[in-house]
């Protein structure tokens, strides 16, 4: 398996997934602004879109949209981990995850586009108002965000929280939330993952 990926962007919760199960995988960085990969090819032939993530199987076939790579790979990699497709442990998954993607993600998408003055505070209002559900989550003392074990949907919700740091959110308020960010930060799987893109000094 080879992950297309961009240093810090959505696809570090594919780069984390993947370095989780502890199987053999690589990975390759794509320009988005090129389209090019770091070995010079045409990003655009490898997915129409040009964007991150994207899979690449043994087969040669490309899978896409992170939510979706993160379950294929543990179910694939690592069969019995993820709750059973069709039972309410799984569906708590993709909801988690779904909400990462459509409510953290996209209200993150933009302070990366350039607001300011009223808009962003606006904006800031909004973001604090999602987080604050998440808080409320974590607040029953729980290790993970879906309760005593860790999932995707951790890596997916510490991927788009880091991103507070780039656009000058403060997270402070959310005291819950930050004592589980560290707990995500110290997972090895998460270390190797954003020091192999660079976020945390020299890939080793």
């Amino acid at each position: 398996m080879k992950l297309f990926y961009s240093p810090g962007a959505c696809s570090l919760a594919c780069h984390i997934t993947l370095a989780e199960t502890g199987s053999a995988f690589a990975i390759e960085r794509a320009d988005l602004r090129s389209k090019t990969t770091e070995t010079g090819a045409d990003y655009s032939t490898i997915t129409p879109r040009a964007a991150v993530p994207a899979l690449q199987l043994e087969s040669g076939e490309v899978l896409t949209e992170g939510v979706a790579i993160m379950q294929y790979v543990v179910d694939h990699l690592t069969p019995g981990v993820l709750p059973a497709q069709g039972t309410l442990a799984r569906a708590r998954l993709q909801e988690m995850l779904n909400f990462v993607s459509t409510e953290l993600h996209q209200s993150y998408v933009p302070f990366f586009r350039g607001i300011s003055g009223e808009a962003r505070d606006a904006q800031v209002a909004l973001l604090n108002a999602r987080l604050a559900l998440v808080e409320a989550r974590l607040a029953d003392g729980r290790d993970w965000v879906l309760g005593d074990e860790y999932s995707p949907a951790d890596a997916y919700l510490f991927t788009v929280t880091n991103w507070s740091a780039y656009i000058g959110h403060d997270l402070s308020p959310f005291p819950y939330l930050n004592a589980w960010r560290a707990r995500v930060a110290a997972r090895p799987a998460v270390v190797a993952a954003m020091r192999a893109e660079g976020l945390l000094g020299e890939a080793a």
